[in-house]
């Protein structure tokens, strides 16, 4: 059934219009001699035409009109004006302020009817494209949804593929990832920000793949020429990363190799310093020590959550940035909360005997 809203201060108007539009046998008429209030239930119900008289007091047709379209929803709503003026300036006015259409005074049955049935085809016609709009719009974000949930698997399961060759865990990434994130929001970034840095941050020691299981899981210390090349994995894995047309590779890409780059110019691969050094890398450091701190190593036990504190804030200024220091702690109560969330599992005796973030 189709609403039709008819606005007119002449109760014969209202009377004759009403019956004609009750003819069309599909249409409900609603009627309105108070233009103002007419005005209101329009703006509040969005009928499905409305049929609007231009001579009324208050409040003319031509005002009407302008302020309906006003109302949010009602820009594409068909609007009938019927005037008994020939003026072409009143038209003119009319046309600009929104009217779909016109008729003329006295009023003819058969072309009022067929004027109502085509305006209210191409409303039902708009909002069937409307619809179908907000359809594809639906599937589209579903279907994209989708590609990043692929997507992150396929980035996760990279991760560990470069963590079976290191004894670090899932559980780890997870908490850095998160850290980060945590850092991110704390620093004032975007909220798409912090999601690519959760979303890329696991792939920081991707280039350990590259690294010969001699020096990766060697028991003792590195030598300098063994540190040299277990320097190799950020380099290494920003080639594996860089290239792609996905954003989370990009950044990862970056994070790769800029993470063990130190604020105070002393870090590698390439000695950066201070902001020189990529945002997101300088982010991921502090989420990276802290958790290699608080983690159980089979080299190490946890540190205290206290010790660990103490460590970085030592470190702000010299290895860490600062600002991403104080971005950690001034988020610690949901830090704590993501320390305890993602838990490692127990390691087995057999678990291998070196890990590599401390000695990186």
């Amino acid at each position: 059934m189709n609403r039709i809203a008819i606005v007119d201060d002449s109760d014969i108007n209202l009377t004759l219009l009403s019956a004609l539009v009750r003819r069309l046998g599909d249409c409900e008429p609603l009627l309105f001699q108070d233009s103002p209030r007419g005005l209101a239930w329009c703006s509040e119900n969005r009928p499905d035409l409305v049929v609007v008289d231009y001579m009324m007091p208050d409040l003319d047709g031509i005002e009407f009109i302008a302020r309906l379209r006003q109302v949010g929803g009602c820009e594409d709503l068909p609007i009938l004006m019927i005037t008994a003026n020939d003026d072409k300036e009143v038209r003119y006015e009319a046309l600009q302020r929104g009217a779909t259409d016109f008729l003329n005074k006295p009023v003819d049955r058969i072309e009022f009817s067929a004027r109502v049935r085509n305006m209210l085809a191409l409303g039902a016609s708009r909002k069937k494209l409307a619809d179908k709009a907000d359809w594809l719009a639906s599937e589209v974000e579903k279907a994209t949804r989708a590609v990043h949930a692929r997507e992150q698997e396929l980035l996760f399961r990279m991760s560990r593929a470069a963590e079976f060759r290191d004894p670090e865990t899932g559980a780890h990434i997870q908490r850095m990832a998160h850290y980060s994130q945590l850092i991110a929001r704390r620093l004032g970034l975007p909220v798409d920000d912090q999601e690519l840095i959760l979303r890329a941050a696991p792939m920081h020691d991707v280039g350990k793949i590259g690294i010969p299981d001699g020096i990766l899981l060697k028991p003792g210390k590195l030598t300098p020429e063994e540190f040299n090349e277990m320097k190799r994995h950020t380099v290494i894995g920003h080639e594996l990363l860089s290239g792609s047309e996905s954003q989370v590779l990009q950044t990862a890409a970056v994070i790769a190799v800029s993470h063990h780059e130190k604020f105070d110019g002393s870090g590698y691969p390439y000695g950066l310093k201070g902001e020189t050094i990529p945002l997101f890398g300088r982010i991921v450091a502090v989420a990276d020590v802290f958790d290699a701190l608080t983690s159980v190593r089979p080299y190490k036990p946890a540190w205290t959550l206290e010790s660990a504190e103490t460590y970085l804030r030592e470190c702000a200024g010299n290895h860490l940035d600062p600002a991403c220091v104080a971005a950690f702690f001034a988020a610690w109560d949901e830090v704590l909360d993501v320390h305890a969330r993602y838990q490692d599992e127990p390691s087995s005796p057999d678990s291998a005997v070196a890990a590599s973030c401390a000695r990186c």
